[in-house]
């Protein structure tokens, strides 16, 4: 009979050969269909994947242990937590200031957090859905981020924090609202779900995007800068915020032992929690009404690799947005392109455009999308204006907007976005730039 080893070396060979065969990117053909992103992996995810199958440990183990040390280590921040998506990394990092053990700084239901209305709903989601109230603020074009001139505006007696995210992987002015935050003793929430791996340089030091406020997040499905399918991550450079967090992900219980584990403090049983009887067990007790949000080892398998190719992709995008902005310069007569913040490096998850009086955004994507050009809108455009805000803009409640919208409602009807995945090509650049030009000259005819 042959060993565990043995037949282990055997299966991870085939899916070695199983990669090679089936896996690899075929060349680019012009006319082939143009993906605004997809999977990027190699044969060591999928190694990892047949490991982490071969071992069934079915939820959270050794993997994700690893995974939260390795990027941890990466990103420079005490405590990573790592979550089924990124839309449950921004519920757990909001849930996490509305803790009774924050105190005073607690978020209440009804206590405000500014943010803006352009971008991805789960952003925001989480603060309507336990009573807060989102203060939408305008953004600016071509960063398409928070206009930092409005906080001050925003702010009221009942502001408690800001939670935005770095728009397709641009940077926030992090050292503008930071500093707003500071001033007024705010928590700030940075959304870097489109952003990992972006860098911005605050106080003299370049950090990564999300390590700069009090508590950062990511997404992990497959179009994001890492995948491992389904997935995110929460971190903090605050023991106390990283405690917290691990409570609301594991079913708000108190106890910190790790899965599989009894009896880590060493204190299970002689505890005294709440009006429960003293030496109630500590694994069943609980401090938060939290949830279970973890991933599995199987997701941390592929995450584990994928941390190795970070930088690589972060460099490939950074080249393709400027290919793709050196290559379209000439049309800023009818192009609004976009521009990084300052004292940033963005790793760029998307390209956006948007048009000038003369060209219609309609018809310009139309003719990409029948290049075979995929293209996106910036999301939600305006969230305010979607059926989910129906019944509480009809009340006129549950949210509050500062000024004008302006840049955010022109973003609905004038701009969209192409891809700057580390899949792209110079060969599929090229031909979205081409195509870009034909498009604007069409309508100009």
């Amino acid at each position: 009979m042959r060993s565990k080893q043995e037949i282990r070396d055997e299966i991870i060979k085939l899916v070695d050969e199983y990669y090679e065969n089936f896996h690899t990117v075929k060349p680019y053909k012009e006319g082939d269909r143009i993906p605004y992103a997809g999977r990027c992996f190699g044969k060591e995810e999928m190694e990892n994947l047949a490991d982490a199958t071969l071992e069934f440990w079915l939820t959270s183990g050794h993997w994700t242990d690893e995974f939260e040390h390795k990027l941890g280590k990466l990103l420079g921040v005490r405590s990573v937590s790592l979550v089924n998506s990124g839309s449950s990394a921004n519920l757990l990092a909001f849930m996490t200031l509305t803790s009774p053990l924050l105190g005073d700084r607690q978020v209440r239901p009804g206590d405000e957090v500014i943010t803006v209305a352009c971008g991805f709903p789960t952003t925001v989601t989480p603060v309507i859905q336990y009573g807060a109230v989102p203060v939408f603020v305008d953004v600016t074009i071509p960063q398409y981020n928070i206009d930092v001139t409005q906080l001050e505006k925003a702010l009221s007696p009942k502001t408690k924090a800001v939670m935005i995210a770095h728009s397709l992987g641009n940077p926030f002015d992090l050292k503008a609202v930071k500093d707003f935050c500071k001033k007024h003793n705010l928590w700030l929430i940075e959304d870097n779900c489109d952003a990992l791996g972006s860098k911005y340089i605050i106080d003299g030091e370049e950090k990564y995007t999300g390590t700069i406020g009090d508590i950062g997040t990511s997404s992990f499905y497959p179009p994001h800068h890492l995948t491992m399918g389904e997935g995110g991550a929460v971190y903090t450079n605050n023991p106390f915020l990283g405690r917290l967090i691990r409570s609301f992900r594991d079913w708000g219980r108190d106890c910190i032992c790790p899965s599989g584990k009894d009896n880590f403090c060493g204190h299970r049983f002689d505890g005294q929690f709440g009006l429960l009887p003293k030496g109630y067990d500590h694994k069943y007790v609980y401090s938060h009404f939290g949830y279970n949000l973890k991933a599995t080892d199987l997701q941390a398998s592929i995450g584990v690799a994928q941390l190795d190719h970070m930088n690589a992709y972060a460099d490939r995008r950074r080249h393709n947005f400027k290919y793709l902005k050196d290559g379209l310069k000439d049309l800023d007569k009818y192009l609004i392109l976009p521009e990084p913040a300052k004292n940033s490096d963005p790793s760029w998850f998307g390209f956006l455009i948007t048009v000038k009086e003369g060209i219609k955004r309609d018809e310009l994507v139309h003719h990409l999308e029948s290049k075979n050009i995929q293209t996106r809108n910036l999301f939600a455009g305006n969230l305010t204006k979607h059926p989910c805000f129906d019944q509480m803009r009809k009340e006129g409640k549950g949210y509050r907007i500062v000024g004008e919208l302006k840049n955010t409602d022109r973003i609905i009807t004038d701009t969209f976005w192409i891809g700057v995945s580390p899949l792209m090509t110079d060969a599929k650049l090229d031909t979205m730039i081409k195509e870009i030009h034909n498009g604007v000259k069409a309508q100009l005819k």
